[in-house]
């Protein structure tokens, strides 16, 4: 790099919360070693992060940006099935466009590096026409990431049909060392059985991929120590994480609701290691019935709960609680629409963690060292479920009944068989400090980070 010159990072998320909360924390990590940050989202979900933001919420290290999302009036702005459409159609002028012109408003703050979520590998080529280095981010599990690649080849070989069904064989195992997968665990399995859309939409995030050897950095949100076997399989893989250790502080908006602080407040007057903390995350949506069951379910346990109701959690509608659940559970029970999750976790309170078992909510978890009831909804939530229950054993998994429902007692029992056998949180205070480790100085992650913020130097 020439005398004088800063190195620039121009980051593109996947327009989700899953994606663009860790690819943030990355960049505050990258942003304190004096390197330049653009931080570029479609503008509706700009506008969502800015919404739920707080007078509190700016970092003068990362520049926020934005791009047209596509979306016509007769679209769905919450949906981000949309944008996964209409952005590879519409982003990459746009993309190019932006970098352009920062690049002529100043000339010694060119922008060198395209940091882009893998499944969005088209921006690479974006970046190699405006002269910038192309660099990936993986926000899911390294075993998740190898098997996207082990799925092209699937595909090529005509093992998968156009929407992703395996026409030969139940089961894929990449290893013995990494939990297999059934046809019906796959990344782009939706929930809703008939929704051939979503279906087919994800799996066109899975073809992507193809273009990510163009990148020779694939930073993933993992660490080695978690996943040894996955990251053998990936040679361009840098674990960097679990990123959310990497930053106390949570100055730059990331979240498309607003925080609700006084669950904090809340677990303040509850015992240490009382509380089942319960959130499935930005995607997942429940029938009525289901719902019923969750809280019947929580109240059964006779154990204080803080749960994460999101406005459209049931199917899209608000949510109605059974008759009465309110006034019984009183200060047993606490809700609210969204909570600061990681200082959540962190919170001596919390026992355990019912989970849809998202890689981010998996690497908060296990890196503060609370145990899972695993709920998993769809895409990659099986296969971290299975590490969960069946590799690392710091956790349970809440099995569905012959209808499909997760019961009312099923909640019970499980929350019952967790709090009763210590070997879940003995287990997960291990992975908590080999989590701790890799990201410490000298620790595997702190390696791989420091590795690449030198490259971005050079």
């Amino acid at each position: 790099m020439a005398t004088g010159n800063r190195p620039h990072v121009l980051a593109v998320p996947l327009p989700a919360q899953g994606h663009v909360k860790p690819l943030m924390s990355l960049c505050r990590q990258i942003a304190k070693h004096g390197i330049k940050v653009t931080f570029v989202n479609a503008q509706s979900i700009h506008d969502k992060l800015l919404l739920s933001a707080s007078e509190d919420d700016s970092d003068n290290n990362i520049v926020m940006a934005t791009v047209p999302d596509g979306l016509t009036p007769e679209d769905d702005p919450d949906n981000p099935f949309t944008l996964f459409e209409t952005l590879p159609k519409t982003m990459p002028q746009t993309l190019k466009d932006l970098i352009e012109t920062i690049n002529s408003s100043n000339p010694n703050e060119k922008v060198t590096c395209v940091l882009a979520d893998l499944s969005f590998s088209w921006v690479f080529d974006v970046a190699e026409k405006t002269g910038a280095e192309p660099v990936g981010f993986s926000p899911p599990s390294a075993a998740c990431l190898a098997m996207l690649f082990h799925t092209l080849k699937l595909f090529e070989q005509g093992d998968l049909d156009s929407n992703g069904s395996m026409k030969n064989g139940d089961v894929i195992s990449l290893s013995d060392d990494i939990p297999s997968w059934t046809k019906d665990e796959l990344s782009w399995h939706v929930p809703r059985p008939g929704d051939t859309k979503a279906q087919k939409l994800f799996f066109e995030l899975v073809k992507g991929y193809k273009d990510a050897t163009k990148a020779k950095w694939w930073l993933c949100n993992t660490c080695y120590e978690l996943e040894p076997a996955a990251a053998q399989l990936l040679p361009n893989a840098f674990p960097i994480g679990p990123v959310n250790l990497l930053n106390s502080d949570n100055s730059t908006p990331t979240n498309f609701y607003s925080e609700d602080s006084s669950c904090l407040r809340w677990l303040d007057t509850k015992p240490v290691g009382s509380v089942v903390y319960v959130s499935f995350g930005s995607s997942a949506f429940f029938s009525q019935q289901q719902l019923d069951e969750l809280a019947l379910g929580l109240e059964l346990s006779g154990r204080p709960f803080l749960w994460v109701v999101r406005p459209d959690l049931a199917n899209g509608s608000p949510v109605v609680y059974p008759d009465g659940f309110l006034d019984r559970v009183g200060e047993v029970g606490k809700i609210v629409g969204w909570a600061p999750q990681d200082r959540v976790l962190s919170h001596p309170s919390i026992a355990c963690f019912l989970s849809h078992c998202g890689w981010n909510s998996t690497m908060e978890g296990t890196s503060r060292g609370v145990p899972f009831l695993c709920w998993s909804y769809f895409t990659d939530q099986y296969h971290n479920e299975r590490y969960i229950c069946d590799v690392w054993e710091n956790g349970l998994k809440i099995e569905f009944d012959e209808e499909g429902i997760r019961s009312r007692h099923e909640i019970k029992k499980k929350i019952s068989m967790l709090f009763s056998d210590n070997k879940f949180k003995e287990n997960t205070v291990k992975l908590k400090e080999k989590c701790c480790k890799s990201i410490g100085e000298g620790g595997s992650s702190y390696k791989n980070l420091e590795k690449f913020i030198d490259h971005l130097r050079r």
